[in-house]
């Protein structure tokens, strides 16, 4: 029996959820990561919300049924790298759970971001957690790098609650 892994589907514009929701109907498990949104309108302001990933969401499957998925309307096709399809692992799933679940601000960027000093969060909703410490705009950043779709997730967090790990 192949090995369950998340795969990273590319969905039409503003599909995610329902792609997700017919997904889930079928029986496979879908993580779209969410975060709310106050947009603003002429007459009142809403929060809404969105897809942390624009146009992605990640499918617990396997390889040979990744045809299967691409059957649901709205689905589109699934990342690939060198002919390889992309594969997030199971430590970054959790870490984009738990950061959504703190509720904290988070950035996405898919710029090229240097390699930053290695840290762990010693205070506050996110402490245990591993990653790399970048400056940008003057800001530190707590970065968790997703290289299955090529994003990073970015947390600003206060110099006082990191720790440089070797």
């Amino acid at each position: 029996m192949a090995e369950l892994n998340w795969f990273v589907l590319y969905t039409t514009s503003r599909a995610e959820k329902k792609v997700a929701q017919r997904l889930e109907e079928k029986g496979l498990e879908v993580f779209l990561p969410m975060i709310e949104e106050l947009r603003q309108w002429s007459d009142r302001k809403k929060k809404v919300k969105k897809a942390l990933f624009n146009g992605y969401l990640f499918v617990k499957t396997r390889k040979t049924e990744l045809w299967e998925v691409l059957q649901v309307p709205g689905a589109v096709k699934f990342v690939n790298f060198s002919g390889e399809h992309a594969v997030v692992r199971e430590v970054e799933i959790n870490a984009i759970k738990r950061i959504l679940e703190t509720g904290v601000a988070v950035e996405t960027d898919n710029s090229e971001i240097e390699p930053g000093e290695k840290v762990s969060i010693i205070g506050g909703a996110l402490e245990g957690m591993s990653g790399e410490c970048v400056n940008k705009a003057n800001k530190d950043y707590f970065i968790i790098r997703i290289p299955g779709i090529n994003q990073n997730l970015m947390v600003n967090i206060p110099r006082k609650y990191l720790m440089t790990v070797s």
